[in-house]
């Protein structure tokens, strides 16, 4: 994938930039403008960015910062697809940092998260068994995340895939290694009252995880 212009600017394949609220995690609610990369390694049943897998236009980062700066908004998350896929994302972080934004990265946990420069914040996805992509997970992930600025979130669609987070929970500690766990019931998903009663018998900084945007713009609306 080209990383950079003819002139040698640094670029990135984005599939779109938006602004909306943030939808999950525990920043739900607050205006936050998205940058979604096109690409991703990992083919989760239950995807709901296909589109992200292929296409995108390539951007250098000017253009990019041009229109996150007509937003006029200080939280940004850089997702994807798998943002981190893109070697160009780890200097294009940090000059979002250098800028003054709060970033927020949307990880699927496969690509190691070492590279992140340090003030931003990882909102790191452990892929459970439902996903199909559970044994490609990179478990070293886990034991980087920082009490005090980042989360781990586990996207659910059955009790099987709950119980495979309260395990992964207690193996690494999480409680003790993340700032919040997010349990993210599948949208749609049919066992939702169970894994909401479930969570509320989960100790620590567990809290459930549901889609905002998707209750608010519907479960197929993109750019929101």
């Amino acid at each position: 994938m080209d990383q950079q212009t003819s002139s040698g600017e640094q670029t990135l394949r984005i599939t779109e930039i938006f602004l909306s609220i943030q939808g999950e995690s525990s920043h739900a609610g607050r205006p936050c403008s998205f940058v979604r990369l096109t690409g991703c390694p990992m083919r989760c049943i239950w995807c709901d960015s296909e589109y992200t897998f292929s296409g995108g236009e390539k951007m250098s980062f000017e253009t990019i910062f041009k229109k996150l700066e007509e937003f006029g908004c200080s939280l940004v998350e850089v997702t994807g697809g798998e943002p981190l896929a893109q070697k160009n994302v780890f200097p294009f972080i940090t000059e979002l940092c250098d800028r003054g934004y709060e970033v927020l990265i949307e990880t699927g946990g496969f690509v190691s998260t070492e590279n992140v420069d340090p003030r931003a914040s990882v909102i790191l996805d452990v892929k459970c068994p439902a996903s199909t992509e559970s044994d490609r997970n990179h478990w070293p992930n886990l034991e980087r995340l920082r009490p005090d600025r980042d989360e781990v979130k586990f996207v659910v669609a059955d009790l099987r895939d709950l119980e495979f987070a309260n395990e992964t929970i207690a193996r690494y500690d999480l409680a003790s290694h993340a700032k919040e766990i997010l349990i993210s019931p599948v949208h749609g998903c049919k066992d939702l009252i169970e894994i909401a009663s479930a969570v509320s018998k989960m100790n620590g900084n567990a809290r459930l995880n549901l889609q905002l945007h998707k209750f608010i713009w519907g479960a197929d609306a993109r750019g929101v």
